[in-house]
């Protein structure tokens, strides 16, 4: 499967500051099979964020977009307002799941305002802006996404499980 990676940093953009939730998004995707076609750093721009986003899933060129950063309450962060903007379906299943085991490891976690959406046969989610919450929250769902994403993309059809 393709995976692309937006990073939204305004800093990281301006070269101010460096991104390492991006390099830990490919490493650990590359650890799991996936193919990174793409991974930018963008401006915490709701409008240039949105438009990425609508460019990966409408020319078909990943079936899984991360996306970190900008899921904070600063005014700048607009991360899940830009996925909101694009996405077809919400998949709210997924942020829940991943404050929900961050919450084991920091209570703020509950700040996260992260989403998850289906966009044409592209699942698109926010993580957190850390290196480390990264880690922590794609361990926790990747196992199940590769599900999640034959299912979006009718390589399988099959979801009940029989034990």
């Amino acid at each position: 499967m393709r995976a692309a990676i937006i990073t939204a940093s305004t800093k990281g953009y301006q070269n101010l500051r460096e991104d390492l939730s991006g390099p830990e998004i490919e490493k650990l995707l590359v650890e799991a099979g996936f193919q990174v076609v793409s991974a930018k750093i963008l401006p915490d721009d709701r409008n240039l964020l949105g438009e990425e986003m609508r460019r990966i899933a409408d020319e078909g060129l990943a079936e899984l977009l991360l996306t970190t950063g900008g899921t904070g309450f600063a005014p700048s962060d607009v991360t899940p307002e830009a996925t909101e903007d694009v996405a077809e379906k919400l998949v709210p299943g997924i942020p829940e799941a991943m404050r929900y085991y961050s919450m084991q490891f920091t209570k703020r976690a509950m700040l996260s305002r992260t989403q998850a959406g289906i966009r044409k046969q592209t699942l698109i989610i926010n993580l957190p802006g850390s290196p480390k919450a990264v880690r922590e929250c794609l361990e926790y769902i990747l196992p199940e996404l590769t599900h999640g994403i034959q299912i979006m993309t009718g390589e399988t059809g099959e979801c009940a499980r029989t034990n």
